[in-house]
């Protein structure tokens, strides 16, 4: 049932996309993609900063001597990064992926699932303060008809702060062994083998927070230079459709568009809902139409460069004798395209 609903979800999002750029100019939207050309393939590229540091930052949650190198790191936020952008799974399948992913490669199970539980929360947290930003600066900045749209984002963070924190608290409540325990009692002992696993999660995820240095540096360092990172890809997609804006206005609109795509987590891609966030957000910020449709056509070059190929690794890292096969198949298939 749910993946008929994400399915839907992306149809009725594909089709409030064409019908933003069709209801607009579809003309003047694609001519100004046409000439920026090459910038946005570059802008698109670019990606592969804020990725780095989130590999970074997530990387700094594991401990031991099977922690993965940066660039083993990288892969995995590259592959989660392109299921949970590509893929109808609700923005959690990548994780589930990398979690697998990082079993494979040797390290425990309670101390992967620790470090993908600390890093949703931590980035959840560092988006929250992201978005107070960027909602302060909209009240400032923003042209009179925005008030409305501000103050609409500033009751939905009010409304999602007590979730995060009630989320942060949960984690000191060791909630997979309670959980457990009492999914256990329910099915008269038949996961007594789970209760042991669950404890090390919970006892691994309480070892994340202990480090308080790690954590600081997380949420100061490492996730606020990631924020950057992605909003300097903004910017020069805006600087190559020709809308000279400050970097500072480019922070302002990722950290909301951002916070968009978030809310609207079940809708793969999140067709629709990050060409409309474009459109009302820039719009607030004195972008035309055309100029705001065409930047988030400059995000779909994005997921076509980097979220496709990265599904492909994807499935090159579950199945390691993929890209044998494949090489072995070119020369054949090469050998047929010459004849």
């Amino acid at each position: 049932m749910s993946k008929h609903l994400g399915r839907i979800a992306a149809l009725t999002g594909l089709v409030v996309s064409l019908w933003l750029v069709w209801r607009d100019n579809p003309s003047a939207v694609l001519g100004l993609m046409r000439a920026a050309g090459g910038g946005l393939v570059l802008a698109a590229l670019v990606h592969v900063l804020p990725m780095l540091a989130n590999a970074r930052d997530w990387q700094t949650l594991i401990r031991g001597a099977k922690r993965p190198a940066l660039s083993g790191m990288l892969q995995l936020v590259w592959i989660r990064e392109s299921v949970n952008g590509m893929l109808p799974v609700a923005r959690i399948g990548g994780e589930i992926v990398s979690f697998r992913l990082l079993k494979k490669r040797g390290l425990r199970p309670a101390t992967a699932a620790a470090s993908l539980v600390a890093d949703i929360q931590l980035t959840l947290i560092s988006q929250l303060l992201f978005t107070m930003v960027g909602i302060g600066v909209l009240f400032e900045r923003a042209q009179s008809g925005a008030w409305r749209l501000a103050g609409d984002l500033a009751w939905g963070v009010v409304a999602l702060a007590p979730i995060l924190l009630l989320f942060a608290l949960v984690q000191h409540a060791s909630p997979f062994e309670r959980l457990t325990r009492l999914l256990n009692r329910a099915t008269s002992g038949q996961l007594a083998a789970l209760v042991g696993q669950s404890v090390q999660i919970d006892q691994s995820i309480k070892l994340i927070w202990r480090r308080r240095g790690v954590v600081l540096r997380y949420l100061f360092f490492w996730q606020p230079l990631q924020c950057l990172a992605t909003a300097f890809e903004l910017w020069l997609a805006l600087h190559f459709l020709g809308a000279h804006r400050s970097f500072f206005e480019a922070v302002v609109l990722e950290s909301l568009i951002q916070a968009i795509s978030s809310a609207a987590f079940f809708v793969p891609g999140g067709l629709g809902v990050q060409e409309g966030g474009f459109v009302v957000i820039g719009g607030a910020l004195g972008l035309d139409p055309s100029t705001c449709l065409a930047l988030a056509g400059a995000r779909r070059i994005r997921d076509l460069l980097i979220y496709v190929p990265g599904l492909v690794a994807w499935q090159a890292a579950e199945s390691p004798g993929m890209l044998a096969r494949l090489a072995g198949a070119l020369p054949a298939v090469l050998g047929a395209s010459r004849r």
